[in-house]
């Protein structure tokens, strides 16, 4: 295997910024391959999948590129006022990827993933393009923002990202999942610990989409929101995005 660190400049944002990727070392396998994009939580950069789990070692044999970019706090979404994250990872980060990268170039090649903040960034981009995006796996994902603006400690940041009414945007994803194209439906999966502060917002997530009648796959293990459980959990995401892009 094979591990670069990237820098380059993120037109969407307007910075540079980095994006660490994984590329499959098989001379048998010359390509194009599949990506999946692996997205941080809160508090954490493009390296910490690769720093605080064994993904390099999970993923040796697949012919699969993993890309892990850097998109601060701004939970993968174009904010009110200011950041654009949403659009950096489907035109910046993608394009870049696609341009300079034996990848794959369209939606069967392509699957997501990520952890609270970006289980919630996953989902979302998963449900609102799905034209792009084949799977989704997200792990203990905020995936309630009203829930979330409603905590004082966290109002004033996200009120910034999402504006006072998260649902009238394109950003909620329970309205998203009521309104994607059935025929288009990325492949579901998310999980959660029963020790997580955020299993509420997954289990409530789960029987929406049961309402919905989207096929879905959702599991919770025992375990809290920490690296020993997406340790442990990102190897099953990457069997069902092995199974989805037929690998």
């Amino acid at each position: 295997m094979a591990i670069l660190r990237l820098g380059f400049f993120g037109k969407s944002i307007q910075k540079q910024t980095n994006m660490t990727v994984i590329l499959p070392d098989d001379a048998k396998a010359e390509g194009p391959y599949p990506v999946l994009y692996l997205l941080h939580g809160l508090s954490d950069d493009d390296t910490i999948w690769a720093r605080r789990t064994s993904l390099e070692r999970y993923v040796a044999g697949m012919p699969l590129i993993v890309v892990m970019p850097d998109s601060g706090r701004g939970y993968y979404t174009d904010a009110k006022r200011g950041p654009a994250y949403e659009s950096h990872i489907m035109k910046d980060v993608i394009g870049f990827v696609d341009r300079f990268l034996p990848t794959i170039k369209d939606r069967r090649g392509r699957v997501i993933g990520g952890l609270s903040m970006g289980g919630y960034g996953s989902m979302k981009l998963a449900l609102k393009y799905p034209d792009r995006i084949c799977s989704v796996v997200s792990h203990s994902s905020v995936f309630d923002i009203a829930r979330s603006l409603a905590n004082p400690q966290r109002s004033d940041e996200l009120s910034l990202i999402f504006g006072d009414v998260p649902a009238e945007g394109g950003n909620d994803v329970l309205r998203l999942a009521a309104e994607v194209d059935r025929k288009l439906l990325p492949a579901i999966r998310f999980d959660c610990g029963t020790e997580d502060p955020l299993l509420e917002h997954n289990r409530a997530f789960h029987q929406h989409l049961d309402k919905l009648g989207i096929k879905h796959e959702y599991e919770e293990f025992p375990g809290a929101h920490d690296w020993g459980y997406w340790d442990t959990h990102i190897r099953e995401a990457l069997k069902f995005h092995a199974s989805a892009l037929g690998i």
